[in-house]
């Protein structure tokens, strides 16, 4: 019924229905593209200084169009636009709202440890900049789909015991490298929290294929995300590299961690569900 919908809806746009179809767009993908914009316009609206600061690299008496090929920044505009066409494929409000609300809450719990001890630190001098938090489910809900993707290209690859040996290279190699990071902040109660909660996710996999694909995942996004943020000095990191591995990496940690949380959270939601369907707990 939905499909017969959807060729409905686009049966007046013939030119478009091969690349909707091959994107997977649905009718709640135009909804998250709308949400992505407003936010997009919210943030410029209320931290107007920040608009002002791009716009003030315009010399306004040369042609605008030049004005924006030269200073246009191609490498935000790549990573917005590939976050947009990953958020509208094959989107559906109803699992993607659980998605949403993990990466809002998760992603402020990252940049306030981050910002509180000072391992990074925006241009805007705030611990967090609650400007950046929207951009956390918005990668979220990319990276979910980047995992779908991976998952279906490697569907025939799914030896037990291989995927055990990667996951465990994989995520004893990150948490050296995290050690190693954040040891300058090792004093600070922020970071012996963050260690031991990556230390508990890591000693207790559930699927370690759908942990190494979500981590690859993550990385990969994440790679483009904090090249643009660190070469255009949005954020710094005390090491001052742009950008350091472990913090692409630290990306596709962020992103099991949000998988597992949401993985967690529907099978609460499913027994809540069923308990209140079942007659025989209907009086207690």
């Amino acid at each position: 019924m939905v499909k017969e919908k959807q060729l409905a809806t686009n049966a007046n746009a013939p030119c478009l229905w091969p690349l909707v179809r091959l994107l997977g767009w649905t009718h709640s993908s135009y909804f998250m593209l709308s949400m992505f914009f407003i936010i997009i316009f919210v943030i410029g609206v209320v931290w107007w200084p920040l608009a002002e600061a791009n716009m003030a690299i315009i010399d306004w008496s040369q042609p605008l169009w030049l004005e924006i090929v030269r200073k246009m920044d191609w490498l935000l505009l790549f990573d917005f636009a590939v976050m947009s066409l990953l958020i509208m494929a094959r989107a559906d409000l109803k699992s993607d709202a659980l998605i949403v609300f993990v990466g809002f809450a998760g992603g402020l719990v990252i940049e306030s440890w981050g910002t509180q001890t000072h391992l990074w630190n925006y241009f805007t001098l705030e611990r967090p900049p609650l400007w950046i938090i929207p951009a956390w489910p918005i990668a979220s809900l990319s990276i979910d789909r980047l995992f779908r993707l991976t998952d279906y290209v490697l569907r025939n690859t799914k030896s037990h015991g291989a995927w055990r040996i990667v996951y465990w290279l994989v995520f004893a190699t990150f948490y050296a490298l995290m050690f190693r990071f954040v040891w300058p902040t090792l004093d600070k109660s922020l970071t012996v929290v963050a260690l031991v909660l990556c230390a508990f996710l890591i000693l207790t996999p559930t699927d370690y294929r759908g942990a190494v694909l979500t981590f690859a995942a993550g990385s990969g996004l994440g790679y483009f995300l904090e090249l643009w943020g660190t070469t255009r000095a949005c954020w710094v990191y005390y090491t001052f590299d742009t950008p350091p591995l472990f913090a692409v990496l630290a990306h596709g940690m962020a992103a099991v961690a949000f998988w597992r949380v949401a993985l967690l959270a529907r099978v609460f939601w499913e027994k809540f569900v069923d308990r209140s369907h079942d007659p025989s707990t209907a009086g207690s």
